[in-house]
């Protein structure tokens, strides 16, 4: 992925043997990255993050002994730079509005699809691109349209309701950010830095061109067909 020079290692957490193998695989579906364990109880999540140092814990709110969210304010407490996506069936109010106070990026409800998880590892791991590694350089600064992108808060993009089946909100925003970082963009060049195929890719596109989001030119070269290229009206 660009700006990311290596898989980020995942630590997933789940009391279910067989949910934490069918997401492991999803994570090691997923271009850019990779499984760097497994926890069936809190305890042993706090332990592995210690050992391991994961990039992004998945984190179940139901454990036998710890929940997720008091996880959660343990890695905060102790200072873990670990990003964390809640994956869990837990709908309540009161559990979202903690994970949300406690900093994890995600909240992911089970049961979903491969897509659902892999559309938020992509959005975490675009994230976490978007800023310097405080591992090479505490003192980084950044300027605030880089922060308003990390936080969420940049200028905003109305993704159409009612995307054709197969195409993901989540997804459709990183392309149209694309689209509007690149000022102009090809379904190739949206595959490279969105983590897709051109194929669909240019889906993605091309509905934005059909429902008026975004714009078509052709831009003639050489020999074949011309390259269809797409921007954000401005």
């Amino acid at each position: 992925m660009p700006g990311q020079s290596r898989s980020l290692r995942v630590l997933v957490v789940d009391d279910d043997f067989m949910v934490a193998r069918i997401h492991g695989r999803f994570v090691e579906q997923t271009d850019g990255f990779e499984v760097a364990g497994t926890a069936r109880t809190g305890a042993e999540a706090l332990e592995l993050a210690a050992a391991l140092r994961p990039d992004l814990v998945l984190l179940d709110v139901h454990l036998p002994d710890l929940s997720g969210l008091e996880v959660l304010d343990a890695l905060r407490a102790q200072q873990r730079d670990i990003a964390v996506v809640m994956v869990t069936a837990e709908r309540g109010a009161a559990a979202v509005r903690a994970a949300l106070h406690g900093g994890a990026l995600q909240y992911l409800v089970k049961p979903f699809e491969y897509d659902d998880l892999a559309d938020r590892l992509r959005t975490v791991a675009a994230t976490l691109a978007s800023l310097p590694d405080p591992a090479a350089d505490r003192e980084a600064e950044v300027d605030q349209a880089t922060i308003d992108r990390a936080f969420g808060t940049g200028r905003a993009v109305v993704v159409p309701q009612g995307l054709p089946k197969g195409l993901s909100p989540e997804t459709a925003d990183l392309v149209l950010e694309a689209a509007r970082a690149a000022g102009e963009i090809s379904a190739s060049e949206t595959a490279e830095v969105v983590g897709l195929s051109r194929v669909t890719a240019r889906r993605y596109l091309e509905h934005f061109v059909d429902v008026g989001v975004a714009e078509v030119r052709l831009r003639y070269g050489g020999t074949g067909r011309p390259e269809r290229r797409y921007r954000l009206p401005t």
